[in-house]
């Protein structure tokens, strides 16, 4: 499927977001299956209906965007570490999905990506941003989310989607052959009226809690 990936990402005037994302999503699939990875979803109903907006999700391991993607029916892309995203397959998967590459020490670069993440979220994209800014293999803990990766989201004056990710990490750091099982909660949608008057920081720690709090209640019901 890789050539297939880079051919549509080279040409996308032949097919739309829609098309490439269905591909993406056979991608994902197939990889799934091959694995043994399952992943539940809940909370499908808490995103918005129309227009774009943000998720941001803990941060477990590199199955977390493609779990979001899978669970995800409508199309929608990830901010990457640069670093990251330019190896065998993860380029292609990108560049198929139109990804945002972020530059992490490049101060210029990365306020070029906030401002483009800003305006295509304004034409009705949908994006996932991992504001932990990596992982640590942290498993189900939740480290601290970073302020800045708010601002794209208060510039477009777009809803966040809080999403708590379960057990990610285990299908790609656990070495078994038996069956693998994630958790993907969208949370109720924060509108901007709701955030507009908070610092980024008070935004960060919002989601933040939201998601640790969703985390506890799955793993350690009352």
């Amino acid at each position: 499927m890789i050539p297939r990936m880079a051919y549509k990402a080279r040409h996308g005037e032949r097919y739309s977001e829609e098309e490439r994302y269905r591909y993406a999503q056979l991608a994902i699939h197939r990889m799934m299956k091959a694995g043994h990875i399952s992943t539940q979803r809940y909370g499908v109903e808490h995103l918005p209906k129309e227009g774009g907006y943000m998720m941001f999700p803990n941060h477990q391991g590199k199955y977390d965007a493609l779990g979001i993607m899978y669970a995800h029916e409508d199309p929608c892309s990830v901010v990457i570490d640069d670093a990251k995203s330019h190896g065998m397959l993860v380029k292609q998967f990108i560049d198929l999905i139109q990804g945002k590459r972020l530059v992490k020490d490049d101060l210029r670069q990365s306020a070029a990506i906030i401002k483009e993440l800003a305006e295509e979220t304004k034409k009705g994209r949908r994006f996932i941003i991992f504001p932990e800014g990596g992982y640590y293999k942290n498993h189900n803990a939740v480290g601290e989310f970073k302020p800045g990766c708010f601002k794209s989201a208060v510039r477009a004056k777009a809803p966040i989607v809080p999403v708590a990710l379960i057990d990610s990490y285990r299908a790609f750091e656990e070495w078994t052959l038996k069956p693998v099982v994630t958790q993907v909660h969208f949370l109720k949608a924060i509108p901007y009226d709701e955030y507009k008057n908070m610092s980024t920081a008070e935004i960060a720690n919002v989601v933040r809690d939201r998601i640790v709090n969703t985390i506890q209640e799955v793993l350690s019901p009352a």
